[in-house]
C-alpha cells in the first residue's frame, strides 16, 4: 500500500501545523519564552524567533518538496515538543500557552503530548518510508483526498491541543459562561 495513502495526510497536517504554530511565534515570540521560562529553560527571544524560522521552513519545505530529510525534521521538530510538553506538565510549568495554536490561557495537557506524538510518528513513519514520487504526483483523486484529510486531521489536532482544555469545567468557570 502506498506509504502517502497511510501516512501522508497525518504527515502533511503536522508540517502544516507546524507553519501555523511558527508564524505567530516569529512575529512575537513573548508566549513562547514565557512557557519555556516557567520550566526553568532561559531563552533569549531572537533564538525563539529564529527556531520559528526553522520551524516553519521546515513546514514548508516538507509541503512543498516532500523527502526523507524533510519529513525526518518535521518529525524531529514535533518529537521536541512532546518533550517539552511532557517537561512543562512534570515540572508544573506553562500557566499561559506557548503561543502555537491557541489562545494565551490554552496550558498543555496529556492529550497535546499525545497529539503532537502521533504527528512525529506519522512524519517519522514516512521519513522511513517514503515515497519516490511526491504527494501532488499520485492523482487527481487521491490528491484530493489527501488534502481533505490532511486539513481534517490539522483542525481536530487544533482541537485537541487548543480547545479541548479550554472546556473543562473549571476553564468553563473561568470564563464566566455556564
Amino acid at each position: 500500500m502506498d506509504s502517502w495513502l497511510v501516512l501522508g495526510p497525518t504527515a502533511l497536517a503536522a508540517a502544516g501545523l507546524l507553519v501555523l504554530a511558527g508564524v505567530p511565534k516569529v512575529a512575537d515570540p513573548g508566549d513562547l519564552v514565557r512557557a519555556l521560562r516557567s520550566t526553568g529553560l532561559r531563552v533569549h527571544p531572537l533564538l525563539v524567533r529564529g527556531f520559528a524560522l526553522v520551524e516553519v521552513a521546515a513546514g514548508v519545505v516538507a509541503i512543498a518538496l516532500p523527502s526523507r530529510p524533510s519529513l525526518a525534521v518535521v518529525a524531529l521538530l514535533h518529537a521536541g515538543f512532546t518533550a517539552f510538553v511532557l517537561l512543562a506538565l512534570r515540572r508544573g510549568g506553562v500557566v499561559a500557552s506557548c503561543g502555537c495554536l491557541g489562545r494565551a490561557d490554552t496550558p498543555p495537557t496529556r492529550a497535546h503530548a499525545a497529539t503532537t506524538g502521533l504527528l512525529a510518528l506519522a512524519a517519522g513513519g514516512l521519513a522511513v518510508a517514503a515515497p519516490v514520487d511526491p504527494w501532488w504526483s499520485t492523482g487527481t483523486g487521491p490528491v484530493a483526498v489527501t488534502v481533505l484529510l490532511a486539513g481534517f486531521i490539522g483542525f481536530l489536532c487544533w482541537q485537541v491541543i487548543a480547545v479541548l482544555p479550554s472546556t473543562t469545567p473549571a476553564a468553563v468557570r473561568s470564563t464566566g459562561r455556564a
